[in-house]
């Protein structure tokens, strides 16, 4: 979702009328779906845009450690025991920053501020007003997570580094130095800065040491081509090592590590190529209005997938009459940037609901298979066979009612882990699902997952 966003799209009712019905807080298994998507556990957690800025709690993004999962929100983030059929609360964290996306290894979480506001609390201690970045937490204690640190990206005198804030942040593990690289994504830019830097476009580099988290630090800044802001990065490791960056119409692709193409390193990318789409633009106005949004990897290295995200989410831009281009995902060779195809929503959403591709990743398999879950806002969650590119193929989806009162919501991120699918739904919680279709049989356990980066390639 993009720094700001136009709620007027959507809202058609005060905040008097907001209440949460029968209907709008009916469990996931009632919602209209394939017979091979079966609706298992849900924890709840209510928020919603019509709700003043700083009293949203919209559910965010997902990670994964283990049997434990990290749900992020805009009032801070929730640990839950993953039981797939009764999922259980560890501890709730409040932090009052928007977007609050998060990503952890071991006994740290870095979660992600986006936007500048009035003055704010993150767990006990005051955030002043104008902040933007990341804060560092020490989760050793699940039940009570300790806030330990912070890298500042903003306008404010006195900040680490002059910026626009953190949207997304993806995880790139560098054990050899004890330590985790943070790719920082700002998703727009900030008048207040001084000319030159107002867009920030290019990706935050962070390092988080993970003896001393609060020692966090901003360690380079990589620019991008295409005078955007990067919205999120999709890392692939093992022996692929590149960086895809969802950013404005241009997303940008580098070489990261060792791989064929000498150069990159973890530290200090090398820019491979760029990728644009006919009809993907952010120049404004109803056609042109969204960034590219999420990029994801096949396991083996060969294809990157990006989504694009128009109307910056907040838009019905899935209805029978939208052009296939603001309701697909793009399937790119990842050698070349060349286009392979893309999948197009087939299930028309109506002009009540918010609906882009938007967040999701790719079902680790060693038979060679591509299979994808993706989670689209209020067209909810679905999975995809792209082994031929060319010719994708819809297996499966669970795709919720309108909102009633109408409002931005349905699915921010939709995953697999671990033989099932998690969905953070924006105003409900989480939701979990399996998935029984032989498409993805012998899929690979992981020990934890942070979906924008694959640890390691399968060739």
């Amino acid at each position: 979702m993009r720094g700001t966003v136009r709620y007027g799209v959507l809202v058609v009712c005060t905040l008097g009328l907001l209440t949460f019905t029968a209907s709008a807080a009916a469990d996931h298994s009632t919602r209209p779906h394939t017979d091979n998507l079966h609706a298992l556990g849900h924890s709840p957690d209510f928020g919603s845009f019509l709700l003043p800025d700083g009293q949203r709690d919209a559910n965010s993004d997902l990670a994964f450690w283990g049997n434990l999962v990290f749900h992020g929100d805009y009032d801070g983030f929730r640990i839950l025991r993953d039981s797939p059929g009764n999922p259980k609360l560890i501890s709730r964290t409040r932090c009052n920053g928007d977007q609050g996306d998060i990503v952890v290894w071991g006994d740290v979480l870095v979660r992600s501020w986006n936007t500048p506001r009035s003055e704010r609390n993150c767990d006990g201690t005051t955030v002043p007003a104008g902040f933007e970045g990341v804060h560092i937490f020490d989760i050793s204690d699940l039940s009570d997570p300790k806030l330990v640190g912070e890298v500042e990206l903003s306008a404010r005198p006195g900040a680490d580094q002059p910026g626009c804030g953190s949207h997304t942040a993806t995880l790139v593990p560098d054990l050899a130095d004890n330590r985790v690289l943070i790719y920082n994504a700002t998703s727009g830019g900030n008048a207040l800065l001084p000319v030159g830097l107002q867009e920030c476009d290019w990706v935050d580099i962070l390092q988080v040491p993970l003896d001393n988290p609060g020692a966090a630090s901003h360690l380079h800044r990589e620019p991008l081509m295409g005078g955007h802001a990067a919205h999120d990065n999709g890392v692939i490791l093992g022996d692929v090592n590149k960086l895809a960056v969802a950013s404005g119409h241009m997303s940008n692709v580098f070489d990261i590590g060792a791989n064929d193409t000498p150069g990159g390193s973890p530290e200090d990318p090398v820019l491979l190529y760029t990728i644009e789409e006919p009809g993907v633009c952010n120049t404004g106005g109803p056609l042109c209005n969204g960034n590219w949004h999420s990029a994801a990897w096949t396991w083996d290295g060969e294809v990157v997938i990006m989504g694009w995200e128009p109307g910056g989410g907040a838009a019905p831009e899935c209805e029978a009459t939208d052009p296939p281009v603001k309701k697909s995902a793009f399937f790119y060779d990842a050698d070349t940037g060349v286009k392979l195809g893309q999948w197009t929503l087939p299930r028309p959403q109506s002009a009540a609901e918010n609906c882009t591709i938007h967040n999701y990743n790719t079902v680790p398999l060693r038979n060679g298979r591509y299979v994808l879950v993706s989670g689209n806002y209020q067209a909810g969650t679905w999975v995809t066979d792209f082994t031929d590119p060319a010719s994708p193929v819809t297996l499966g989806w669970s795709d919720p009612p309108p909102l009633v009162p109408t409002q931005l919501g349905g699915a921010w991120a939709s995953y697999w882990y671990n033989g099932f699918i998690y969905e953070s739904e924006i105003t409900k919680g989480l939701n979990v699902f399996r998935f029984s279709g032989p498409e993805t049989g012998g899929a690979i356990r992981l020990p934890h997952l942070n979906p924008q980066t694959q640890e390691f390639s399968i060739r």
